[in-house]
């Protein structure tokens, strides 16, 4: 059988295809972006055709680049952009609206209405997610109540719910599958991730009907076979996770203690807490780092939504830059002397604060204060929120994310070694670029490619992680101090509460 491995990433930006070879090394990428919706202030969404379009592009896109027939690839492994959901007609498979992205902020009411009534500590127990908009749940809720007859239909059981890998899934297979794995599960809001199982009591409260919801496997799992009639050849699914636990696995992040962070539009730290629940006291997620072979690994997890969209707001937004490469170099250029602090609460504020109606604000402005000073505080405030979640997570776990935790980064934001040196320096912890950035990509792959038998097991794949180049912390304390300093105050002044 080939080695042949294609992996689909469906982002919140664009939708990739790579096909990876036997080698593991990357062979050939298709990639297309697609259309950000807005209707309203807080409100994102997406077109699922668009979407499904776009997958499609991109996988005949690649297989066509690496001069290769869908009967070449040996598996596919799909990992997905989280907690961004759809809902749509069994018979048909058309969405009954556009998918509702993680980035929407328009169920923060109901969110507000089920924490007044208590219901937050029940939510939290069983899930490891607290009750912000961010998550699944509240979503498909708002969809069953705002589209007309969608209650009504979902309680006949002729519509479906699912993340937008269970979307694609059914589509690839001729709607003969309705599945999804476990890290997409537990991002839902109502998935029991102690249990592991869809759980009742959380449905009932968010009104949302359990004939929905798809069939939950482990990551590496039978996912069906692609209808032939897409690409000329069935092709068997055998890998499935949302991308940040795509990202945890693509980083060989396999043992208690291992730390990664992903750098994309937003940005994602996963600890790895091996088969132990952690449940934080400082507001980050427990949640599920991965399952394999019916065993369930756990993970802390801080989020925080704007980090690489930061960069794209100084580009698309105020215009002062016109390549997303360009930030690192402006950033170099800019006046150490001046203490301006971007808080991009564009969307509101992620971990450790999960403060729905927070928005932007940036401090510290002066008459000198220019197009270099914006970048640098663009760069430098997703280093802050990065060093917050590091401290959340030290408080939470003493059995990890010590003072010796070394980060290993991914994403796009990665490839600026001025943004990595002040990661560093801000952290004050090495922080380790991998050879392979394309690690969300990886390690849909490798859960495809291992349960397909032509790829290693998770020990020797783990050996095969390889470093760019590590950045040590060179910033002097007082600096570092003071800088910290200076962003937990700016922090406070945007609070909402």
């Amino acid at each position: 059988m080939s080695g042949h491995i294609l992996a689909i990433d469906q982002g919140t930006t664009s939708s990739r295809a790579i096909v990876f070879g036997p080698d593991m090394k990357v062979v050939a990428v298709g990639q297309k972006e697609f259309t950000q919706h807005y209707p309203a202030s807080g409100w994102v969404e997406h077109d699922p055709e668009e979407i499904w379009s776009t997958v499609v592009w991109s996988v005949k896109t690649a297989l066509k680049k690496a001069k290769l027939e869908a009967s070449d690839i040996a598996a596919i492994g799909i990992t997905n952009q989280r907690e961004t959901v759809v809902v749509w007609d069994r018979q048909t498979g058309e969405a009954i609206h556009n998918a509702i992205v993680w980035q929407d902020r328009r169920t923060a009411g109901l969110c507000a209405k089920l924490k007044k009534q208590g219901h937050e500590p029940v939510f939290a127990r069983k899930t490891g997610l607290l009750l912000d908009p961010y998550f699944s749940g509240t979503k498909i809720a708002w969809l069953l109540g705002k589209v007309k007859g969608a209650r009504r239909s979902a309680a006949k059981g002729e519509l479906l719910a699912g993340t937008i890998d269970s979307f694609l899934i059914w589509r690839l297979t001729g709607g003969k599958a309705h599945v999804t794995d476990a890290t997409n599960a537990s991002r839902t809001l109502v998935y029991n991730i102690e249990k592991n199982e869809w759980d009742a009591e959380l449905l009932k409260l968010l009104d949302i009907p359990a004939a929905m919801l798809p069939q939950v496997k482990d990551c590496a799992d039978d996912f069906g076979v692609t209808d032939k009639k897409l690409f000329g050849a069935e092709i068997p699914i055998l890998g499935v996770a949302g991308d940040q636990q795509a990202a945890t696995i693509g980083q060989a992040c396999f043992e208690p203690g291992m730390l990664k962070s992903t750098y994309g539009t937003g940005c994602f730290a996963l600890l790895n807490t091996g088969d132990k629940l952690v449940r934080s006291r400082n507001r980050l997620l427990s949640t599920i780092a991965y399952r394999l072979d019916g065993k369930t690994t756990y993970a802390l997890e801080g989020s925080i939504f704007i980090a690489g969209a930061a960069v794209q707001w100084l580009r698309d937004g105020i215009k002062v830059i016109g390549k997303a490469e360009q930030s690192g170099v402006l950033a170099a250029e800019a006046d150490e002397t001046q203490s301006v602090y971007l808080v991009p609460a564009f969307v509101g504020l992620g971990a450790p604060h999960w403060d729905a109606d927070a928005r932007g604000a940036i401090f510290g402005l002066t008459r000198n204060s220019g197009p270099a000073e914006f970048a640098r505080a663009a760069l430098e405030s997703v280093a802050y929120q990065t060093h917050d979640l590091l401290t959340a997570m030290r408080k939470d776990w003493k059995g990890g994310a010590n003072a010796d935790t070394v980060l290993r980064v991914d994403g796009g934001m990665v490839a600026s070694d001025w943004t990595m040196q002040r990661l560093a320096d801000l952290l004050e912890a090495p922080v380790d670029r991998p050879t392979i950035l394309e690690t969300t990509a990886l390690g849909a792959a490798w859960l495809a490619g291992q349960r397909a038998g032509v790829w290693p097991k998770a020990a020797k794949f783990a050996k095969s992680w390889s470093l760019d180049r590590r950045f040590k912390p060179s910033m002097d304390a007082a600096t570092r101090k003071a800088k910290l300093a200076g962003w937990t105050d700016a922090v406070r002044r945007t609070l909402s509460n």
